[in-house]
């Protein structure tokens, strides 16, 4: 089962299945974007901004809290220098108006339709983020840590072949998933239908439901047509990939179905590490500054402790000690040997200076002495 496999990105091929559930379309060669190092602080930090890119402005009314003629008291009535309403008769009048702090005031700060809604985003980090959201798609420990029902598939990337672009109907489409074994992710959208909590209800979002696979076809021949009903379905042209549909909440490991030409078409947007894009101008896709990103892991290898451990036995510090070397000498001298030298150069430096001090101390005693023998002379 996929569960048990560590990363798919390992194997150069992929094998394309077709219509029918076997893998008699052959197979292709594995896209290079699949290999860039899996990046989930950038895709957060990019899917953040994006996510901004689509909010709608909004403001308070401009007269809101400040539809009243009031004016302060003043001092000499006992009471706070808030505006007050004027008039009487009603319990209205005399009330405070205007302050944030006051029922039927404005509010501090009042919200305008002219605040920076939009963040924009180097290219070159939106092209990274796609990319580790593209890598993080092929591994199945991501997909499933997601919560993606993949159990059953046979491999991701999961490749079909392209026949499936030209179908027009949902009922094929549904066939299809049940034919690949990816039915139960759409299932699992299906059981997770719940009513919204909160005001959305009444705001055109009244409904709330998981995300399921992601449909990446080249050419639509009405597979849009035949998936768009699908619950949880979402469809994306292979060259106009979206990080919101690739990694939804900033999560990488979204499932994704792919025709086999807009698998094939990878290669010619993103490049490799070493050849340039055909599709992008001078870009090149992130290289790995280190083959194995699990550090800690090479860290704790037996290869790597070892040579620690033997070099430490050597200098006396094999484990990390537990004493202060500030406060123990001893263990100063293992891990400095220096150190007993410039301490002992250190105390010469004292005593001299010590010695320094009381011979100038003597001179300028003698000194006085003999003055005060002139003026007893003198005195005379």
């Amino acid at each position: 089962m996929l569960h048990r496999r560590i990363s798919a990105a390992a194997r150069p091929v992929i094998t394309v299945w077709s219509e029918t559930g076997d893998a008699a379309s052959g197979s292709v060669a594995l896209p290079a974007v699949f290999t860039t190092p899996i990046r989930s602080d950038v895709v957060v930090a990019v899917h953040t901004n994006m996510n901004k890119n689509k909010r709608q402005a909004y403001a308070v009314s401009a007269k809101a809290g400040h539809q009243t003629s009031a004016e302060s008291w003043g001092t000499g009535r006992a009471v706070a220098r808030i505006p007050r309403v004027s008039g009487g008769g009603t319990h209205r009048a005399g009330q405070a108006a205007f302050g944030n702090m006051c029922r039927g005031g404005r509010m501090f700060a009042p919200t305008k339709v002219w605040r920076k809604w939009h963040v924009k985003t180097n290219q070159n980090q939106k092209r990274y983020a796609t990319a580790s959201a593209l890598a993080a798609s092929a591994v199945p420990s991501l997909v499933l840590a997601r919560g993606h029902k993949i159990e059953q598939i046979n491999e991701v990337p999961l490749v079909v072949g392209s026949g499936i672009e030209s179908l027009t109907k949902t009922k094929s489409a549904v066939a299809l998933l049940k034919t690949l074994k990816a039915y139960p992710d759409v299932e699992k959208v299906i059981d997770s239908k719940k009513l919204r909590a909160g005001v959305g209800k009444i705001r055109n979002r009244r409904h709330r439901q998981r995300r399921g696979p992601l449909v990446i076809y080249a050419e639509d021949d009405g597979i849009v047509k035949a998936f768009r009903n699908i619950p949880g379905i979402e469809l994306a042209r292979v060259s106009a990939l979206n990080l919101l549909q690739l990694a939804p909440g900033g999560h990488v490991g979204r499932f994704i179905i792919w025709t086999q030409n807009a698998f094939e078409q990878l290669d010619a947007l993103y490049g490799s590490q070493t050849q340039g894009a055909e599709l992008k101008k001078d870009y090149h896709l992130p290289r790995s500054i280190i083959s194995n990103p699990d550090v800690s892991r090479l860290i704790n290898s037996d290869e790597i402790q070892s040579v620690v451990r033997d070099a430490g036995e050597k200098t006396g510090a094999a484990f990390a000690p537990r004493k202060n070397p500030l406060k123990n000498r001893s263990l100063l001298l293992r891990l400095n040997p220096y150190a007993g030298a410039l301490r002992k150069r250190e105390k010469n430096y004292e005593l001299q200076r010590v010695a320094t001090k009381a011979i100038h101390t003597a001179k300028a005693r003698k000194g006085k002495a003999l003055n005060k023998a002139a003026v007893k002379a003198m005195l005379r």
